[in-house]
């Protein structure tokens, strides 16, 4: 490789470019003594163990000293990982990083008897205890958790009988993961030059994208002819995962795998339902899409391996990091002075690693911990799509600081379920901005296209997903077998009534289950259609200038986990349990499609 293009090592990236790392500790002497602070602080923990229900001033204590310890430790861990991802070959962190985990596993079990002993407290006596000590207060939601999902509980000594089980019932996911990214080849195909390429599933998305629909072609059948060849021993192993949720569920008496799954969040069964009837009554749009990305192609039938190739050519234009700064600065104006006032300190205050360099961790993420500014690690490279990681990232942390600075560490953390909501309303608001601001029709349309795909691959594709696992996991609770031929033909079922008639439903398509790492996830996959819609309603609503909208939304990056996700969106006047933010959210794809078709047909 020549010097011109070898990545810098990290300490050639300048000190601007960097992030903060400081802000958490100034150097590691300050992070060896809190570590030593902490392991004293979990060594000293066991004196709480048969003694919550003392006293109202015990149980304070307890759990103030475990919220201590707690923020020791998130402080600890993100430190080490951080140093950690900045050079992923340095010795030094890798060992800091392998010390934080060790210390995570030895607070997990010192901290396991709290939540057995907290279960065994009546609400009666917690009442006492809150009139005999006005700080306990802090707790009561955290107790009203607790005391909501004890009657999934079991004794002590059935819990200790599954938490064995549950190692074993690891197996199918470890055995998948264990086979899906290491021991599984796929072989070579031809690149658009003729070369020899190794497919793995990084290039395969690559592939997918190619210009040279033969190369697309290749790509697709040699990965599921791969598949194809262990089809029956994948359905196997996702049997046994089916079946272990199902067990877990009955144990733990839920009605079903599903319910068990989304009782963590108190989400509503009919929260996942609405989601599947909404998109299915949108799919008329989506086969529009369908039909104009065949003419766009100029192919007479559109294949599976033809979806991901782009519509629009695009010049290959570069933004500067601080270009990019000012488009998304400009892109979230809507959402007020105070927001553009903690980008911006954000962009100047160190929260964002930005180039990559040697060793660097790969892709994106927000993180930190409570009590110092979140962290944005980027590997910017000036494309437009990294344009729109930046508003991404962004989200994901002003989300984080304004929960934070609202919330008491017990209720800062907010869960998976509007987690994406911030990061996607960002993207929505740059997108819109950008789509006004475009010179002409050609850059309109492939703004437009990728906002489209976004809405294809995270709303519809995954309610897709959500709807075959809504199927089998039923259809296993019947006590039906699932064999290859049976997940395949509710798979290819499925492709055929989402993608409609125009579509050339390749009988490859049908192993696409078989793919998947989220499906040993039960359940897990729906929350990225529904924050997906959430966030681009809300970001209608604020488009649309509806009063105190702003303000509401505010209110929500705020919550934190102080409510149930499904209460803080009602905030916002956006309402999971019933249909209309799915179908609000589909009706811009719907208005999109329309500009798309207009620009590109004429």
């Amino acid at each position: 490789m020549s010097q011109k293009n070898q990545l810098p090592k990290r300490s050639e990236i300048a000190k601007s470019d960097q992030w903060r790392i400081q802000d958490l500790y100034a150097n590691e002497s300050e992070w060896e003594r809190e570590y030593k602070e902490t392991q004293r602080g979990l060594d000293g923990y066991q004196k709480f163990q048969g003694r919550l229900a003392k006293s109202a001033k015990v149980l304070f204590e307890a759990l103030q000293e475990r919220d201590r310890i707690q923020m020791l430790l998130e402080r600890l861990y993100v430190y080490a990982n951080q140093r950690y991802h900045e050079d992923t070959g340095n010795s030094v962190y890798q060992q800091l990083s392998g010390r934080a985990q060790n210390l995570m596993v030895k607070a997990q079990g010192a901290f396991s008897f709290l939540e057995p002993e907290l279960m065994e407290l009546t609400e009666e006596l917690f009442e006492r205890f809150l009139e005999e000590n006005e700080k306990l207060r802090l707790y009561k939601r955290y107790m009203e958790e607790i005391f909501r999902t004890r009657k999934h509980v079991l004794s002590k000594e059935m819990e200790e009988v599954m938490a064995q089980v549950s190692q074993i019932a690891n197996g199918p996911e470890n055995i998948f993961s264990m086979f899906n990214n290491a021991d599984l080849r796929f072989g070579a195909v031809q690149d658009e030059e003729g070369n020899s390429v190794e497919l793995t599933h990084g290039r395969y998305a690559q592939f997918l994208e190619s210009s040279d629909r033969s190369v697309r072609k290749a790509a697709f059948e040699r990965l599921y002819g791969t598949y194809g060849q262990f089809q029956n021993t994948l359905a196997a192993t996702f049997e046994a995962n089916v079946k272990q949720a199902g067990f877990f569920a009955k144990m733990r008496n839920y009605p079903s795998a599903r319910a068990a799954a989304l009782d963590g969040g108190n989400i509503p069964v009919e929260v996942y339902d609405q989601l599947l009837t909404a998109v299915h009554q949108a799919l008329p749009a989506l086969h529009r899409y369908v039909e104009l990305r065949r003419r766009l192609l100029g192919v007479d039938v559109l294949h599976m391996y033809d979806l991901y190739t782009p519509l629009v050519s695009s010049e290959k234009k570069r933004y500067s990091f601080e270009q990019a700064k000012a488009m998304v600065k400009e892109g979230l104006a809507a959402l007020g002075e105070d927001y553009q006032e903690l980008l911006q300190k954000g962009f100047d205050e160190g929260w964002i690693d930005v180039y990559e360099n040697q060793g660097k961790r790969s892709g994106a993420y927000s993180w930190g911990a409570y009590g110092t500014h979140p962290y944005v690690l980027l590997n910017y490279n000036g494309t437009l799509n990294h344009v729109f990681t930046l508003a991404h990232e962004m989200g994901h942390a002003l989300h984080s600081w304004y929960s934070d600075h609202a919330q008491p560490y017990p209720y800062a953390g907010y869960r998976i379920f509007v987690a994406e909501v911030a990061s996607t309303c960002n993207e929505s608001l740059l997108i819109h901005d950008l789509i006004g601001k475009a010179r002409d029709d050609s850059e309109k349309a492939y703004l437009i296209n990728y906002f489209l795909e976004q809405f294809r691959t995270t709303v519809y594709r995954q309610t897709m997903f959500a709807e075959f696992e809504k199927i089998v996991h039923e259809k296993c609770a019947l006590g039906e077998s699932l064999t290859a031929n049976v997940l395949c033909e509710i798979y290819r079922e499925l492709n055929r009534v989402y993608f409609g008639e125009g579509m050339e439903i390749d009988e490859q398509i049908a192993l696409e289950w078989a793919r998947i790492p989220h499906f040993y996830t039960p359940f897990y996959v729906y929350q990225y259609a529904t924050g997906f819609s959430a966030a681009i309603a809300i970001s209608q609503k604020i488009i649309d200038g509806e009063p105190e909208i702003v303000e509401k939304y505010k209110r929500f990056l705020s919550g934190g986990s102080s409510m149930d996700p499904v209460e803080l969106l009602k905030i916002c006047g956006v309402d999971m349990t019933s249909p209309q933010p799915v179908t609000e959210a589909l009706r811009m794809f719907e208005r999109y499609l329309e500009e798309m078709e207009s620009l590109t047909l004429g």
